[in-house]
């Protein structure tokens, strides 16, 4: 340990935790004297990058350090230099900083900021860079991503968390969670409503429907409700965006993809504490029932919704969200505006209702006009439409409002205004700038004037702003115009997606290109809706079949929608039966959500319609993609007798073709064939011709599959002590590449051969440890499903109940590391 008091910056600090993660796991790998030298070179790189940026070294504990800067921005730099220092080497290291104005003494720092740092940097993975709300206030939020509120061991209160880059990893270890957004605004007045909300979830009200208008607030005030609630709910507290959606359908679904919910979201949630915050129910009303017999079925469930009517179901308890107070609204739009309360102000916001989305569209003007201005400009309007119109008012004066904010803008902010509306969910600027022509000078005026709303690298509009924009956009006359491109790109970016997923180039790149099309779910929605009912089947079956790259992948920011996808392709293949290309992929695509649905039957049908159709196309690509996935599904029903000879043909034909690529998997998958017919010794001979093609391709996700297989394989054959060598290289490969759903299932295998070992104790913290990382990853193959049970079968057959009780629980509060540490050491000490 050492100390450099005397150098130590004082007043406004910001420090930095670095800490390995692994390195159990990396000393097993390199050896002593390996892992020595890789520590020291990690060492050099640290102290170079916070060095240079001004960092000061408080103290080091083995491969930890705590570093402390007089700048913000230097240290978010040096942990930028550290992991891009770092990347591609064996050592992930996590990070954590925030800012505070702790007590500096002889000793160091003394304060709980340093503590909060601590914690901070404890929450993460390796790789990860935690950011603190206070350092970020210092620095700005660009490059930095919003994980919502997060409450640390030892401090009562949650905090926001930002993570530094976009790249993907499992959720914080904190003890509560929450997904809650962060407005980047401050939140003025409604003191009582919050308290009231609040107070309403904790008694008896377990399904709250705050009603009113678009943009009376209902949305920001059960935000600031909820984020009250964040630490008494044990299970969490999760906002769920239903904007976007019209299909009653998908409410469920959507829930699900945010809660990590499978196999039914009722069964997911159980007796779990929960809070649900669901947004803009409105446009999806006909899923209320399904809400209510859901929180029913959940004891501790509590359900916030927001809606401009209430749900009309058992259970419900409704509370309408008046206007602002007159001095809250005032205290809104002055803050906005920056400018001093008078009479005018007074007299402008009682002419727009106290309407908080009224206010801020107002107060957007307030660089040009005044609010007396303001005032004159919109009376007019106000008393016009006050005049006649059959409906709530507090309404008109918002529609007023907004377009009132519309004619102000130049004709060209107008036109980008209405094309945007063809966007739903939101956009990126790539998609604005194709599809509707967007200049970025334009879209940073819609911004400042508050009619878009941008975060990160996303723009979106509020939904009561957007549906001015869709009339606006219908009025234009470009409406079909619009639609159409916005079809063309959903499509294109649907179809890279799936040859990447085809093609089984889902690297670090891949995986970005995947989350990013799993972001757009709701144009590719809108395209496919288009293309449905413009007469374009084919195309429809196009969008179809591609989306299933999101629809079935577990990995994407969606979780897959295999429900929906199932719907949405029966669809488009009954709109269009032409004996075409587009449709024998859309018929393997539905075979492949039927198999993830366990629904064998149909995945067979489907396959082998989509066989006969590309042999009656001559496509020899598509027929070896098509036996070899109906050799797969006849194998799964029972008959590998009859799958073989298909999934031999799918081989002989991608060796013809030279796709080596779909060679290495086509040939593991006919080793799995010959084991599932008793006949090992060809089995292992075609999984070692698989391990050797991937190495020779340098393909490391698909060599630690196969030595996952070889693995298995040992045992079948009683090779027993072969069988923890091939696991261990394995898993070092997976914990390397990243993947959770080949380490979860590495993880089984290790459980599997540790019962066959007669070590059942850390078998069943491994199988527990299994269930968790498989229910938050969306659920396991049945393969890998039916494997774990037979295991499980083994592990309770060696223990006393007990026992294994107290196994599973420890088996569930393992962070994956740890798991992973244990499994290593286990396979060690058994080989």
């Amino acid at each position: 340990m050492r100390f450099v008091r005397s150098e130590l910056p004082s007043g406004t600090v910001t420090f930095l935790f670095t800490d390995v993660e692994g390195s159990t796991k990396l000393l097993h790998e390199l050896g002593p004297a390996g892992y020595a030298a890789t520590l020291a070179e990690h060492r050099r790189i640290v102290r170079e990058a916070f060095t240079a940026r001004g960092g000061v070294e408080v103290d080091t504990q083995g491969d930890a350090f705590f570093v402390a800067f007089s700048s913000a921005t230097g240290a978010l730099e040096a942990a930028r230099a550290i992991t891009d220092g770092l990347a591609g080497g064996p050592i992930k290291v996590r990070m954590g900083l925030h800012t505070g104005t702790p007590l500096l003494t002889e000793e160091g720092y003394i304060g709980t900021d340093v503590h909060r740092a601590a914690r901070i940097g404890a929450a993460g993975h390796g790789g990860q860079v935690l950011v603190s709300v206070a350092t970020v206030a210092l620095t700005g939020s660009d490059g930095l991503r919003d994980l919502g509120e997060h409450r640390l061991k030892d401090f009562e209160q949650s905090v926001p968390i930002y993570q530094l880059g976009d790249e993907r990893f499992p959720p914080l270890k904190t003890i509560s969670n929450t997904n809650l957004p962060r407005p980047a605004s401050s939140f003025v007045g409604r003191e009582a409503e919050v308290a009231h909300v609040s107070e309403l979830l904790r008694d008896d009200a377990r399904l709250l429907t705050l009603t009113g208008p678009g943009g009376s607030g209902k949305t920001r005030l059960a935000i600031e409700a909820a984020t009250t609630l964040v630490t008494e709910f044990k299970a969490g507290v999760f906002w769920v965006d239903l904007a976007p959606l019209r299909d009653p359908r998908l409410v469920t679904d959507t829930i699900s993809d945010v809660l990590g919910a499978r196999d039914g979201l009722a069964e997911h949630i159980g007796q779990r504490e929960m809070l649900l915050l669901l947004d803009n129910l409105e446009h999806v009303i006909e899923a209320a029932a399904e809400l209510s017999a859901l929180v029913e079925a959940c004891p501790n469930l509590r359900l916030l919704v927001t809606s401009r009517e209430r749900l009309r179901v058992r259970g419900e308890v409704e509370l309408p969200v008046a206007p602002l107070a007159d001095p809250d609204a005032v205290a809104l739009f002055c803050e906005r505006a920056q400018v001093a309360p008078d009479e005018a102000v007074h007299q402008l916001c009682l002419a727009l209702d106290n309407l908080p989305l009224a206010l801020e569209l107002a107060a957007a003007r307030a660089s040009v006009l005044s609010p007396a201005q303001i005032l004159e400009r919109l009376s007019g309007r106000l008393d016009l439409f006050r005049g006649g119109r059959d409906a709530d008012p507090r309404q008109q004066t918002l529609r007023t409002t907004i377009a009132w904010s519309h004619e102000l803008l130049s004709a060209e902010d107008q036109r980008l205004f209405a094309r945007l509306a063809v966007f739903v969910g939101g956009w990126s600027v790539e998609a604005a700038e194709e599809v509707v022509h967007a200049d970025l000078d334009a879209l940073e005026s819609l911004v400042d004037k508050s009619l878009v709303r941008h975060a990160g690298d996303r723009f979106w509009m509020l939904e009561t702003i957007r549906e001015y924009a869709v009339e606006r956009l219908e009025a234009s006359g470009e409406a079909s115009d619009m639609r159409r491109r916005h079809a063309d790109f959903f499509l294109a970016l649907a179809e890279g997606t799936e040859s990447l997923v085809r093609a089984e180039e889902l690297g670090r790149g891949g995986r970005e290109w995947l989350d990013r099309q799993a972001r757009e779910l709701d144009n590719s929605r809108a395209a496919l809706d288009l293309l449905e009912t413009a007469d374009e089947p084919q195309r429809a079956v196009r969008m179809a079949g591609a989306l299933t790259a999101i629809w079935g992948n577990p990995l994407s920011a969606n979780k897959g929608h295999v429900a929906e996808g199932r719907r949405r392709l029966a669809r488009a293949l009954d709109l269009d039966q032409s004996p075409t290309r587009a449709r024998a992929k859309a018929l393997l695509a539905a075979a492949e959500l039927a198999h993830f649905s366990e629904d064998s039957t149909a995945a067979s049908e489907w396959a082998k319609e989509a066989l006969d159709l590309y042999r009656q196309l001559e496509d020899r690509s598509g027929v070896a993609e098509a036996a070899g996935v109906v050799g797969v599904e006849l194998g799964e029903g029972g008959d590998w007798i009859a799958a073989r000879p298909l999934i031999q043909e799918s081989l002989e034909l991608l060796r013809a073709l030279g796709n080596e690529a779909r060679v290495m998997w086509a040939t593991r998958t006919l080793a799995w064939a010959h084991s599932e017919l008793g006949d090992l010794g060809r089995a292992r001979s075609l999984y070692e011709d698989a391990l050797r093609q991937a190495r020779v391709a340098g393909n490391l996700l698909f060599e630690s599959v196969v030595l996952g297989s070889l693995a298995w394989l040992a045992l079948a054959q009683e090779r027993v002590q072969d069988a923890p060598t091939l696991l261990k290289e394995s898993l070092r490969i997976q914990s390397e590449l990243g993947d959770p759903v080949e380490l979860a299932i590495g993880i089984g295998h290790a459980a599997q051969i540790l019962a066959a070992l007669g070590r059942p104790e850390p078998a069943a913290q491994l199988i527990s440890y299994f269930e968790i990382q498989s229910e938050e990853l969306g659920g396991a193959y049945p393969w890998v499903t039916r494997m774990n049970e037979t295991t499980l079968r083994q592990i309770r057959a060696q223990l006393d109940p007990a026992v294994f009780a107290d196994a599973w629980q420890e088996g569930a509060n393992l962070t994956s590391d740890k798991a992973l540490s244990l499994a290593l050491g286990a396979l060690d000490a058994g080989s």
